[in-house]
Order: C-alpha cells, then sequence, then structure tokens
C-alpha cells in the first residue's frame, strides 16, 4: 500500500500547519465519537483487497480543528480493511476528510470531539525547554527508570502476561523493545513468506497479523503508564535480513510503522539497536530514516539511535535525545556529565551493562554495580537504563528478562525504585550539575536542593560545603542521610544555617561536618527550609 508514497499535497504528510480545510465531498457523520486529548481515534474503512494493496492504494486524512490541520497516513490492515489513526493534540471537535487514489476510500468524512484525559493521561513525554530533561505534554515531570526487553512482544501470550505483571510492580517506566523478531518464541514473521527459506519473503507485503500482535504489545504498557521505546532496526537477524533491505523497502516498512503506531502516544523511536553493527548501512542511510520519522510523523514522537562503539552525531536536529550505549561513562558523573554539555540534550545511557551471572563481560554485574551507575548518571543529571540476564536459577525460573521478559531476579529494581522516589521528591524537571567542572559530585538547583553521592567510596564524615552559586548568606537547610542500598532516610538532627566560608562556598561554621556510616552506596541530600 503506498500509504509509503508523499502526495503532492498543499500540507506535507506529518506537520502541522494552519490553513483552509478543503470542503467535504460527503455530509458530516452525525454520530461524533469522543475520545480524550492525547488518545487513539481509529477511522476504519473498506477497500480494494485485490493486487498488492500495500503499494497501489494511497490513502490519509486531514484533522482540522478550525485552526490547524493535521494530515495522518493511513495504512492496510489486511482483507480489504483501511485504517487512520490520529491522536488529538488539544481538545475540542476535530472534522476529518481522507484522501485517496481511490474513490471508495476518497473523500469520507466525519468528526471526532477530544475532550479533557482523565486522571493518569498526561500526554506523551516532550523534551522540556531547557533541553536536558523530560516532561509529558501536560507539564507533570517524567523522570526516566528504563530498562530494556528486546524480544517480549514475539513471546507468547502467556510470557507477554508475565512481564506486564513484573513491570506493573516495578519503577520502570520505560521499555526499549525491538519491532523485528530477535528471540521469537512464535513462528511468526513481519513480511509474507513466499517460501520456505530463510529470506523467502516478500519486502512490499507486510504481515498484518505480525504488526497488530505488535501493537497489542504497545497498548498493554499504555496500560500500565510505561513508555514504548521502539527499536527499529537491530543487527542479530542476519539470517532472515530484516534490517538489511534497500533504501525504498526501508521507507515503506518506516512509514507503515509511523501509520500503525505513532498515535499510541507512549511510543517513541529507536531507529536502531547497536546501529553501527548493521554493515549493510551507511551513515547516510542513518541521517535518511531519522530525517524521515522527523518529517514523516504527525504526532512527533520523541526519536534516537543507539550505537555498539560508534557515537551517532546526536547534534543532528532529527535526535531528540542521545542513546547511548557506554558501561564506564556512569562510573563516575563527571564523564556521564560530559555528554550531556556536547550534545546539549537530554542523555540516556540506554545500555550500561546488565545485572547478571553470565560469562560475559556486559551480562554479569551485581546489584551494587547496577544501581551505582543509576546514581552517578541521576547526580549528571542524565538518566540510565537496566536489564539482567539471569542464567536459569534452580527453582527454574527463566532469567533471561534482556531477551524474552516474564519475571526478574536482580537485586537493584526495589534500590532503583527508591532512586524513583528521591527523583520525584526532588525539583522538577530533574536536577542539573551544580560547579561542575571541579571535584564536586553534586547536582541539584542551585540555593535550593543539592544531591551528593559518594557510590562505593565509604567516608566517615563529610564538609558539609555548598558551592557558592545561589547563596548569599542566613540560608537555612535540613540535611538527611541516604542509604542508596538499604533504602532508609536519616535525618540529621537540626537546621544549618549557612554563610559565607571562602570564595567558592558555604558552609554553618557552629556544624562544618557530618558524620557519615562509613558504609558504601551513601547519598547526602540537603533541602532548603
Amino acid at each position: 500500500m503506498s500509504f509509503t508514497r508523499r502526495a503532492a499535497f498543499t500540507l506535507p504528510v506529518g506537520l502541522y500547519a494552519t490553513a483552509a480545510f478543503a470542503a467535504p465531498k460527503k455530509p458530516v457523520t452525525p454520530a461524533t465519537p469522543a475520545l480524550e486529548r492525547w488518545g487513539l481515534h481509529e477511522i476504519s474503512l473498506k477497500g480494494p483487497d485485490t493486487g498488492n494493496p500495500f503499494l497501489d492504494v494511497d490513502l490519509s486524512a486531514d484533522f482540522t480543528d478550525g485552526a490547524e490541520v493535521v494530515r495522518v497516513p493511513g495504512f492496510y490492515d489486511g482483507d480489504g480493511n483501511y485504517c487512520i489513526r490520529f491522536s488529538p493534540p488539544k481538545t475540542g471537535t476535530w472534522r476529518w476528510v481522507t484522501r485517496s487514489n481511490i474513490k471508495a476510500l476518497d473523500g469520507q468524512t466525519g468528526q471526532a470531539e477530544a475532550l479533557a484525559p482523565s486522571k493518569n493521561n498526561h500526554g506523551p513525554v516532550k523534551v522540556t525547554l531547557d533541553g536536558y530533561h523530560f516532561t509529558y505534554a501536560d507539564g507533570t515531570p517524567f523522570r526516566q527508570i528504563g530498562t530494556t526487553c528486546y524480544a517480549w512482544a514475539q513471546q507468547s501470550d502467556a510470557r507477554c502476561a508475565q512481564t506486564i505483571q513484573t513491570l506493573t510492580g516495578s519503577p520502570y517506566n520505560k521499555l526499549r523493545m525491538c519491532v523485528f523478531p530477535n528471540v521469537a518464541a512464535e513462528p511468526i514473521h513481519p513480511f509474507v513468506q513466499t517460501g520456505t527459506g530463510d529470506r523467502d519473503w516478500d519486502g512490499t507485503r507486510f504481515n498484518p497479523a505480525y504488526f497488530r500482535r505488535f501493537e497489542s504489545r504497545v497498548k498493554s504498557l499504555l496500560d500500565i503508564g510505561v513508555e514504548a521505546d521502539i527499536i527499529i532496526f537491530h543487527p542479530y537477524d542476519e539470517k532472515r535480513g530484516f534490517s538489511d533491505q534497500n533504501r525504498v523497502h526501508d521507507e515503506r516498512y518506516l512509514r507503515y510503522l509511523i501509520a500503525r503506531l505513532s498515535a499510541f502516544r507512549n511510543v517513541w523511536w529507536s531507529a536502531a539497536n547497536e546501529y553501527d553493527d548493521i554493515k549493510t548501512k551507511s551513515m547516510a542511510d542513518w541521517d535518511h530514516i531519522l530525517e524521515l520519522l522527523h518529517s514523516e510523523d504527525p504526532h512527533h514522537r520523541l526519536r534516537s539511535i543507539h550505537n555498539i562503539k560508534v557515537l551517532y552525531d546526536n547534534n543532528k536536529p532529527w535526535i531528540t535525545h542521545a542513546s547511548v550505549q557506554n558501561g564506564t561513562a556512569v562510573l563516575d558523573d563527571r564523564t556521564a556529565e560530559t555528554y550531556r554539555s556536547v550534545w546539549k540534550k537530554p542523555v540516556i545511557f540506554d545500555e550500561v551493562c546488565y545485572e547478571g551471572d553470565i560469562a560475559l563481560r556486559w551480562g554479569n554485574l551485581s546489584g551494587q554495580e547496577m544501581v551505582m551507575r543509576f546514581w552517578h548518571g541521576h547526580i549528571a543529571g542524565t538518566y540510565v537504563g537496566h536489564s539482567e540476564t539471569y542464567t536459569p536459577n534452580k527453582s527454574g525460573a527463566d532469567g533471561s528478562w534482556l531477551g524474552k521478559g516474564g519475571t526478574m531476579l536482580g537485586t537493584s529494581t526495589p534500590r532503583l525504585a527508591f532512586l524513583k522516589k528521591v527523583m520525584e521528591d526532588g525539583p522538577a524537571p530533574g536536577i542539573d550539575p551544580i560547579d561542575k567542572w571541579w571535584e564536586r559530585h553534586i547536582a541539584g538547583k542551585e540555593g535550593r536542593y543539592y544531591l551528593r553521592y559518594f557510590g562505593d567510596q565509604a567516608p566517615a564524615e563529610w564538609a558539609v560545603d555548598l558551592p557558592r552559586n545561589g547563596l548569599k548568606g542566613g540560608e537555612q537547610f535540613r540535611v538527611e542521610v541516604l542509604d542508596t542500598w538499604n533504602m532508609t532516610v536519616t535525618p540529621v538532627e537540626g537546621v544549618f544555617t549557612v554563610q559565607k566560608k571562602d570564595n567558592y562556598n558555604f558552609h554553618d561554621p557552629a556544624r562544618p561536618t557530618i558524620t557519615l556510616p562509613g558504609n558504601k552506596w551513601m547519598a547526602v541530600r540537603i533541602t532548603r527550609v
């Protein structure tokens, strides 16, 4: 179906614009379906099922609230069924008219009423105005605690239900997941099979059943408030070569994904996992893929690309945030912060090695080591991702969360829930490094909130020296000692009243230091009274 070809209309696919809305050819449907703002409105139409509808049919719809027009692509869902999906960015009445090269699909009209969102609908996640953090569209901060589960969507319904149950009781609010099969449990493929060989499939004919199942997994994440970070290509299936198609096939695939999935408000786009290991694509190919996502997604979902060894230039305009694999960058906050300073965008270290017990070096972090990476990333003003790779234990539990989901066996998850609570109790939308070019290891908001993390050091005391910016003298603070592993918060008695100590620091001369327990994994939180 050539929802993949850009039609020669005044409004290019995927852009918002103010324009006169074309008069519909047919009367508007009297019944007006209602949905929430940022919900999903689906138009279902019947059309031809002969030939190759994926190539032969163009379909889109223009939606307008009277102030702007949004052009939304449609897609073929098999058996003569055609769909167009739209997520209204504002409340109000949205009228629509379809555009198609097929008479039965052209000029159809209707409208939908976008109502105020419900309590748990905060809209899609966006980058904050300061450029370093995330927020939902309604202004609620989004404090990322992510995990990776590559092929969970390709597992059995029972296994997927188990994954959702695990996530429901966890701190994780973003899940990285592949479209193409990686360790699939069932013999179903994204394209129509033409023979019995590994590469006997037709890249011009999608398998709607595959994508219906995939989007049902995306919807199940939406229902529990988890963002779906969708990995479009990956290098792990050389036999079938789904990631090795040429540019024309890639464009068709990308546009099909946009049409089917971008109306789900929890969708993020990740162009690839370990993009530099896909040897059949050049840097120009990746630029083209990301630029197409940028220009043709009518809902403007977040966009990134993930590396193995070669960092992508995340300064490029089609990148909204950096998705980085680096196991050492978050061994201290200074290195992690450098990425943020270079790109001036949110940075997520989505892969920092995994908690587990396998022999491979990327999958045997202890729980303490995983949690430490999250805390260093937090002090850097960046974000970190989790996963785990345990061998099956004696009870028979399968530890392959990274590949297939199910249940978790690690010890980091409850400690990451503790960190998430610290993040939520802190300033919105997030904290930033303070006096970052010096040996401070302090983040927060100048004059208001400070957080110091000690990692695997175990000091018995700490000098409460606050960087001078934002302070004049006389400000009062409360101090708490956080045990990030045992998940405790211990207040330090009394109030600290700070005065100038020297050219760079303020402190309370009556209480220049605090006592610490001499254990690893400690932090100090200082909050203005």
